[in-house]
């Protein structure tokens, strides 16, 4: 499809679903379209990341992310409120860096709003005698830049350690010679150690810039997301460290080069909380690319792999978390961290509700019991009124051939949250597997990954990649607050190809996430029980499993979703089912109960930020973006 017509597409969506009566009839063509080969493909490519050109993300820039005077006199006027204004040491090793980046890059820090800083550059043994007579000039002509000059080149690590020698500050953050801070960076930092003065690590998202300065991939990251920081980087820039921490830490360590920062992020989030992480959704770090000197990570692609594998293995040792890590094979500088089920394995209880449609069953079951590696399962089937000859007889051939099965009859009308409530309360096993009859398996050892995240004792519930007989992505964890005019969830990765690894490879990661489908959700039976299993009263059909993950993560357990548990869903690409007839009224009944009980959650998914529009699940750029500026929140005033 010519490009220019796809970004034609995508930039006229984005009108459309700001105007809820024209979206509807669009919606419901575009779910007839989706059905077909060509309807499919289309549609994809424009709710695809690949749809934000260069272009259109300049467009966003000017419009929403570009200091006006009044902008800086709120941001100063803020800054003079604040009940602290803790110094903070930008630390900069520098080695023979062009002159005209490393000019910019401090240029960069001197231009930031917030005034209470301090610059500390290490000159590396530049062997170009430049770089230290500018370092030299700047540090005459302002009081705040530190410099030292090291006799012997040691790399990244110990030149950034020799610059950390210098630092006074409270905080410190970390910035490359070439790389540029928003002039709003800093500023942006203090106020929210303002908000949070107990904060020790802090970190924003970043985008890159090229040699005419234009920006380009933004890279809007989640909230703390523990799962997701072992497969890749994701504080990287801008990341700011409360120094005694690191100091207790022991700075850099020297053989990390090329991942260091990944390295010390582990290091310092092992000595503190998740509640004293934070996330600042705006683009405050714009790495340079295609500049005439390429970082040390682009230089040493492979070393820089091992040394994130290393520091990844090395940190779950640490905290006695017995996994092997491994780079993964296309993208090694991206990690799967693979867990074993523990020996013996334990008891899995899989439930299975149905009503007919003994294909489905029929399939699902074969997979269950005859071609999953992992054994010690019982699968309960939970018949809702078949009436079927075909369905009778497979409920008499399966008990017959498995003493692994049994039946359990709840006839009545369909309510899944009941059903599986009924299940669960008979279920023998220590693990529940809540699967939908129309599963069918990929692989033998699915459920080893799913067990392995399960039985951790800070995970809730472990959610699958699940995928449309086509191959299309049906489910890569739930987002919340997302869709028409009453938002309450959607799926990551919608129909997106089996082999996209999605936004920063958010489809290809083991990640945190708000919220799974119960079409296949792994959690501990004590850990259902504990929060009341699921809604029968006000939610039997739909979101009740956002629900039950809602209610998991209000009792501080984690939601993991794990690409590494591939299964294929035999739903119907068409998601429209709940709207059409007599079904439409219960679903939005059950949708006003989620806006109430969970308005505000819904409002805030902090694993799809601010920044994102609401109405889909694409990770399109909104605009306008849902955050308000901190110089104009209310607790600014």
């Amino acid at each position: 499809m010519p490009k220019r017509f796809r970004d034609l597409a995508a930039d006229v969506l984005t009108h459309i679903r700001r105007v809820p009566l024209v979206h509807r009839p669009v919606h419901w063509l575009a779910v007839l379209l989706v059905k077909t080969p060509f309807g499919a493909r289309f549609i994809r490519s424009v709710l695809s990341t690949e749809a934000h050109s260069p272009a259109t993300y300049q467009a966003w820039v000017a419009a929403y992310d570009t200091l006006s005077d009044a902008d800086r006199a709120g941001i100063g006027a803020h800054v003079a409120r604040m009940r602290r204004t803790p110094l903070i040491s930008v630390v900069m090793p520098a080695y023979d860096t062009p002159i005209h980046l490393l000019r910019e890059a401090i240029e960069s820090v001197r231009g930031q709003l917030y005034p209470h800083w301090e610059l500390c550059i290490s000159d590396d043994a530049s062997p170009d005698p430049a770089v230290w007579r500018l370092l030299s000039r700047y540090a005459k002509s302002d009081p705040r830049i530190k410099i030292v000059r090291r006799e012997v080149n040691g790399h990244i690590c110990a030149a950034t350690n020799s610059a950390l020698a210098l630092a006074t500050g409270e905080f410190v953050a970390l910035m490359d010679h070439d790389d540029l801070l928003s002039e709003r960076a800093l500023y942006e930092v203090a106020a929210l150690l303002d908000r949070h003065p107990d904060a020790d690590l802090v970190y924003s998202d970043e985008d890159k810039v090229d040699d005419d300065g234009r920006r380009f991939e933004p890279h809007a990251k989640t909230d703390w997301n523990y799962e997701l920081l072992l497969g890749q980087n994701m504080i990287s820039h801008l990341g700011v460290y409360r120094r005694a921490l690191v100091e207790a830490v022991g700075g850099l360590r020297e053989g990390f080069e090329g991942s260091q920062d990944y390295d010390l992020a582990l290091r310092v989030a092992e000595r503190t909380e998740p509640s004293r992480i934070h996330h600042i959704p705006w683009v405050l770090y714009h790495w340079r690319q295609q500049g005439q000197t390429a970082s040390f990570s682009e230089s040493f692609l492979a070393q820089c792999a091992e040394a994130a594998r290393r520091a990844v293995a090395e940190h779950l040792a640490r905290v006695g978390d017995d996994a092997v890590v491994e780079n993964q094979p296309e993208l090694p500088a991206w990690l799967h961290v693979r867990r074993a089920p523990p020996e013996p394995n334990p008891l899995v209880s899989v439930i299975v509700p149905t009503r007919d449609r003994a294909e489905l069953l029929a399939q699902c079951a074969d997979g269950l019991l005859n071609r999953t590696r992992y054994a010690n399962l019982e699968l309960l089937i939970v018949d809702n009124g078949s009436v079927e000859p075909e369905t009778r007889a497979l409920f008499a051939t399966l008990q017959a051939a498995d003493p692994r099965v049994r039946l359990i009859p709840s006839p009545g009308p369909f309510n899944f949250s009941a059903l599986n409530n009924q299940a669960a309360a008979q279920a023998r096993g220590e693990i529940l597997l809540l699967l939908n009859n129309d599963i069918s398996m990929a692989d033998d050892r699915w459920l080893d990954e799913l067990v392995a995240h399960a039985v951790r004792p800070n995970v809730g519930a472990v959610g699958a990649r699940l995928l449309f007989p086509d191959g299309r992505v049906q489910h890569a964890g739930v987002i919340l607050g997302v869709g028409d005019t009453t938002p309450v969830a959607g799926h990551l990765g919608y129909l997106q190809g089996r082999d996209d690894r999605g936004y920063y490879g958010h489809l290809a990661m083991t990640r945190n996430v708000s919220a799974v489908t119960a079409a296949c959700m792994a959690l501990r039976r004590a850990v259902f029980e504990e929060v009341g299993g699921f809604d029968a009263e006000e939610l039997p059909v739909a979101f009740n499993d956002v629900d039950l993950c809602l209610k998991i993560r209000a009792r501080g357990y984690d939601i993991v979703w794990t690409p590494f548990a591939e299964l294929i869903h035999h739903e119907s690409a068409s998601r429209g089912a709940d709207e059409a007839g007599e079904h439409r009224a219960r679903f939005h009944k059950e949708i006003a109960v989620m806006r109430r009980r969970w308005g505000h959650v819904l409002d805030n998914d902090p694993f799809y930020g601010p920044t994102f529009d609401r109405f889909t699940s694409d990770y399109r750029l909104a605009s306008p973006p849902v955050r308000k500026a901190p110089w104009l929140t209310a607790d600014a005033g």
